[in-house]
Parts: structure tokens; sequence; C-alpha cells
């Protein structure tokens, strides 16, 4: 087992990684970072000190380390009573507190297939919990090669509104007392309600349907995020469909979060901000792809707002979108920045659009009024898509520069609800490869 001092030394060299130049408080250093770079960190858990299933392993760590105040590190080597794996299986899902810095350290993750749950989730959120107090203060960060890898035979995948066994797999397929949908299960980092939070160097393949979902989530950061899932997955020699296979998603409520270096390809949208009502979906629902309630709490609460983009570098295999930014029903999306978009499908399946913004289907609420789409700052895209930008609902008191299409006809705009929807929007530098400049 790694030893106290081992631990103890990784994680002073953990605290210079996340603090930076924090760590070496000088006079002039704020109260609360000086107390944070002044404080010594104790050794951290490890899972490797306790008995159980894997899962049961990490997460009594997890109750060990929130008591103790330490982090906890899930190293390469899973040392069992009865041998020494380089792999972590799980059986249901690690559930994060309050406070918890998870350290995933050059370690391989899997989902059995005995699981029917998240990689990881804050445990305010689950099954029948219809009242989620808000959580603090969550770090999940990757050191090394890390990766998250779904099942051999997922019982489930897809989202609520996929059958199971009909247009997605899952071996729960006509199982008597399982439920026949996919739901908020099926993702695979799931949290809710959390302020403060980090999701740092991680790999995600073959996600059973959203590989990321953040609900109501505020202050945090994601970056540095690879995705491999194609949309279908070899089960048993034969090709078998998985739908919903997002990559990043932020739904309802998500506010004050910057993202960046975010790379490789998903089955569906590489990223998408989603606010989509559903008021009879409650929260702890089977029914719904949203642990949380997906209802509308007023005064713009859940809105989608004040989020940064930056460097996404990758594709939709499926053939959708690259990056999606959707509301409906009264719900807004407002002042986001998305900077760096570069199409990486080379000759492959072209992608519909590289981002869209939103949708005139009144199955996802139908265009929306002018004013609840604004203040979106769209920057330096390339793309091969069928449409560079792809207006499909309404657009305000926003700005496009820098974009060019290339090997594909058309324009580099697509105005799929009309002009009438689009309201002081510059554009500026806007080309198609194939055309002159607008």
């Amino acid at each position: 087992m790694t030893s106290l001092v081992g631990r103890g030394i990784f994680c002073a060299a953990l605290l210079l990684a996340v603090s930076g130049s924090d760590a070496l408080a000088g006079p002039d250093t704020p109260p609360s970072q000086a107390a944070t770079a002044s404080t010594p960190i104790a050794a951290a858990m490890s899972p490797n000190d306790f008995d159980g299933s894997d899962s049961e392993r990490i997460n009594q760590a997890i109750a060990a380390a929130a008591a103790a105040g330490t982090p906890v590190v899930i190293p390469k080597l899973n040392r069992t009573k009865d041998a020494v794996r380089d792999f972590w299986l799980l059986d249901s899902a690690i559930l994060v507190q309050s406070g918890t810095t998870l350290v995933l350290e050059n370690c391989h993750i899997k989902l059995s297939d005995r699981c029917r749950d998240n990689f990881i989730r804050s445990g305010n959120c689950g099954l029948g919990i219809t009242d989620i107090a808000p959580m603090t203060d969550i770090h999940l960060m990757g050191v090394g090669s890390v990766l998250l890898e779904g099942a051999d035979h997922p019982r489930a995948t897809g989202d609520a509104a996929k059958t199971l066994g009909e247009r997605t797999y899952g071996k729960d397929a006509g199982v008597a007392g399982e439920s026949q949908t996919g739901d908020w299960r099926n993702i695979g980092i799931l949290l809710a309600f959390v302020e403060r939070f980090s999701i740092e160097n991680l790999r995600i393949k073959d996600s059973h349907c959203w590989a990321i979902s953040l609900e109501r989530c505020a202050f945090g950061k994601i970056r540095d995020i690879d995705f491999a899932s194609s949309g279908a997955k070899l089960i048993d020699g034969v090709s078998q469909s998985i739908l919903n296979q997002d990559g990043l998603d932020l739904r309802q409520g998500c506010h004050d979060i910057a993202i960046e270096n975010i790379t490789g390809y998903t089955g569906d949208d590489l990223v998408a901000f989603t606010c989509i009502m559903h008021p009879d979906r409650p929260a702890g629902s089977m029914e719904s792809t949203m642990a949380s309630a997906r209802n509308n709490r007023g005064d713009g609460l859940d809105d989608i707002r004040h989020v940064t983009l930056r460097n996404v570098r990758g594709y939709c295999a499926g053939g959708h979108h690259i990056v999606r930014f959707l509301n409906a029903s009264g719900l807004k999306i407002h002042d986001i920045i998305l900077d760096g978009l570069i199409d990486t499908s080379g000759s492959g399946k072209r992608c519909r659009a590289a981002l869209k913004i939103g949708d005139s289907n009144p199955k996802w609420g139908g265009v929306t009024p002018l004013g609840d789409t604004y203040r979106i700052f769209v920057s330096n895209l390339m793309s091969r898509a069928e449409h560079s930008i792809l207006i499909a609902g309404s657009l305000s008191e926003s700005a496009i520069s820098n974009v060019i299409k290339y090997d594909a006809p058309g324009d580099p705009i697509t105005y799929e609800s009309g002009p009438e929807n689009v309201r002081r929007v510059g554009i500026v530098n806007v080309r198609s490869m194939e055309g002159p400049a607008e």
C-alpha cells in the first residue's frame, strides 16, 4: 500500500498544482488564501485501505476523508485481498460530498455489467430524493492518464425518451421489474446543486448517455476533458446503437462556469447547454434524464448564464452538432462566450452544425421569443459542417466574428427560423471558402 509519507508528499505536490503561486503566500496574500497556503495537508485517503467491493471501498474512503478533511486518491493499482488489478470496477456510483477532493491518479475506472448507475454523482441527489440540499467545494481531478469507461454489456443506455432494445442497447430490455427507458443513472458524472467545483483532466469512453451533466451548478471550472464515444459499441461481435452520447451538458440554472480544452468525439452533441421544461418530472424520478426537477423556479434562477467555453477541438461522430445552445418555455440562455471551435471530423461523417442555437421543432419548445437567447458572443470557429452556425431559434444582442466554413457548400450562417428572429447581431469576418466573404 502507499505509505503515509508518500501520500503526504503527493498531497503537497497536489496543493502546488491546484493553488499555483497562491500556495506560496506572501505578505499581500488575502486572508483566505493565506490560510489555504499555510495549512498543511494530511495524508490522503486511499480505497486500498478499506474492504468491500470497489464502489464500497471508494465511498468509504470518501466518507473518511470528509471527516478528516483530506483528499481521496484513487491510484492506478487496485490492491484487493485476492489480487492486484490495474483497474477499478464499479457496481454503483461513487458518491462525492461537500469538501470532497477526489484525485484520480493514472487510473482506469470501469462500470461493471451489474451497474446501472453513474460513475460519479453528488451524494445529495438520487432515486427518490425530491429535496436536494446544496453542496459546495467538490473537485474531481485527474493526474496523468485517467480513463472512465462504460460497461462491456450496459444494462441501459440513452435518455428518458428512449426505450431499451428498440433504438438503444440495454441488457435490461424486457426484464421484469426494471425500468424500460433510460434515465439520469445513465449519465457518467452527474452533479446537482453544487457550487465551487472543478472537473479536470479526464478521458471518458463509451458513456451510456451524457458523459458529464451539471444541474443548477455554479462557480466552477471544467477543463482538459477528452471524449471517445461513437454512438455505437461492439457487443458480443454485434454493433449495437447507444443513443444520447453527449459529451458535456449544462442544464437548468448553471451559471458562472469556465470551460476550456474540450476534445474528442461523441455520438451526440459534444457540448450542449440545454434548459427545457418538463414540470411533471419531479426530482428523483426514474422517468427523467435530470436528477433534479425539470421546472422553472422563476426570477432567472434556472437560466443558463455567465459561461465561457473556450478551445473546443472535436466533432460529433453521430453527425449532430459540435456545440448546441437550446432553451425553451421561458428559460433563457444569456451572457455566453464561445471562443475557439475547430471541427476535427476530417473526411468522416459531416456534422449537421458546428454551433446550433435554438430549435424550431415544437418538440423542443419551438422558436424562443426574441430576448430569450441573448448576449451570445461567438468567435474563432472553423468547420466543415453542413452549417457552421445554424440559428434555428431566436438570437438578439449578440456578436459573431471570425468564422470560416470550408469543404461544404452554402453560407456560413443559416437562418433556419428566419431573419425576423434575429435582432441586433453584429457579424464580422464570416467567410465561406467556397464563396466571397460576407
